[in-house]
C-alpha cells in the first residue's frame, strides 16, 4: 500500500531566523478507475475516469464513485475489485452492463472538484437508488455539538499533515461508524460511501454524515444517492447545495461549532428540547 504522508525536509523562517526541520505533508497521487464487463459483443474495459486522491482504501473509493455517479446500482453488481498501483479495476458479473450514460465526464478529475469534466448540464445529475424517508426522525441539537470534536480526534493524516479533507459517518447516538480521509472532499465521501457499500449498510437513512470542510452540490448529490437524510458540515454550504437538500427532504446543517450551528434545510428533524 502507498503512504498516505510523504516527509520532506523544508526550511523554517521565524523572525529572522531560519531551521532545517522535516514536515509532513498530504500524498496526493492520480487513481485510474477502470471498468470490466462481459456484455453481448464480448468482454469491456474501459477507463472510467482519473482522480486525485490520497492513497489508501482505493477500493471503497473506486466502488463509492461507481455508485454515487449511477454507474453501479448494487454492490451484488460487482464481483471484484483488484487495487493496483495507483489504478484499480472493478469487475462486474457477468450479465451486468454498466450506466455509462451517468458518467458523461472527461477521465480527468481534481482533488477539489467532484464534478469537474462533466460534459453537459444534464451529466452532472444522478437518478437515486433508493427513495428518501420521510419518517419522523429526530436528533437532539446538543447531539452535533460534539461531532465535529470526535472527528478530529480520529483525523490520523490530518493532525500530522493539516492537508486532508474527512467524512465521518456517525450512528443517531453520535458514535463515529466510519472516517475516512482524503485530499479531496468529494473522494473522502466516496470512502464513506464505498465502504458501507461493500458492508451492505446501504441505504444510510440511520446516519448522519458529517464533512469537515463546506458542503457542495456534488457532496449533497453523494449522499443522495446513499439515502443520507442528515448532512452536517463544518464549513459553509452553497446555495445550490440548499436546494438540492431541501427538494430531498435532507437536513442540512452549516457552520458547525462545539455551541452552536446553522440549519439551511430540514429543520424539523433537529430537536431543541
Amino acid at each position: 500500500m502507498q503512504p498516505s504522508v510523504a516527509h520532506i525536509i523544508i526550511k523554517k523562517i521565524n523572525a529572522g531566523e531560519q531551521t532545517e526541520v522535516e514536515d509532513e505533508l498530504a500524498v496526493e497521487e492520480p487513481l485510474e478507475i477502470q471498468l470490466g464487463w462481459q456484455g453481448p459483443a464480448g468482454f469491456t474495459q474501459k477507463n472510467i475516469s482519473v482522480t486525485m486522491r490520497t492513497p489508501g482504501n482505493d477500493a471503497e473509493l473506486a466502488a463509492g464513485f461507481l455508485f454515487t455517479e449511477g454507474i453501479v446500482q448494487h454492490i451484488d453488481q460487482i464481483q471484484h475489485i483488484l487495487p493496483q498501483e495507483n489504478s484499480v479495476l472493478v469487475m462486474l458479473k457477468p450479465g451486468v452492463i454498466p450506466q455509462l450514460q451517468q458518467a458523461e465526464r472527461n477521465f480527468f478529475t481534481t482533488s477539489s472538484c467532484g464534478v469537474c469534466g462533466k460534459t453537459g448540464i444534464d451529466a452532472i445529475k444522478t437518478v437515486p437508488v433508493f427513495t428518501q424517508q420521510r419518517e419522523n426522525l429526530t436528533v437532539p441539537h446538543g447531539l452535533f455539538y460534539g461531532l465535529q470534536h470526535t472527528l478530529q480526534q480520529k483525523q490520523v493524516v490530518f493532525e500530522s499533515t493539516g492537508g486532508l479533507h474527512a467524512a465521518g459517518l456517525f450512528t443517531l447516538q453520535g458514535e463515529c461508524e466510519l472516517l475516512r480521509e482524503d485530499v479531496g472532499r468529494h473522494n473522502a465521501v466516496d470512502k464513506v460511501i464505498g465502504a458501507a457499500l461493500q458492508n451492505g449498510q446501504l441505504p444510510l437513512h440511520q446516519f448522519i454524515l458529517l464533512l469537515s470542510g463546506r458542503a457542495g452540490f456534488e457532496l449533497i448529490q453523494k449522499a443522495v444517492m446513499a439515502g443520507i437524510q442528515v448532512i452536517a458540515a463544518v464549513g459553509a454550504p452553497s446555495s445550490l447545495a440548499v436546494q438540492l437538500a431541501a427538494e430531498h427532504n435532507i437536513t442540512l446543517i452549516g457552520f458547525l461549532r462545539k455551541d452552536r450551528f446553522n440549519v439551511y434545510s430540514g429543520a424539523e428533524r433537529v430537536s431543541c428540547e
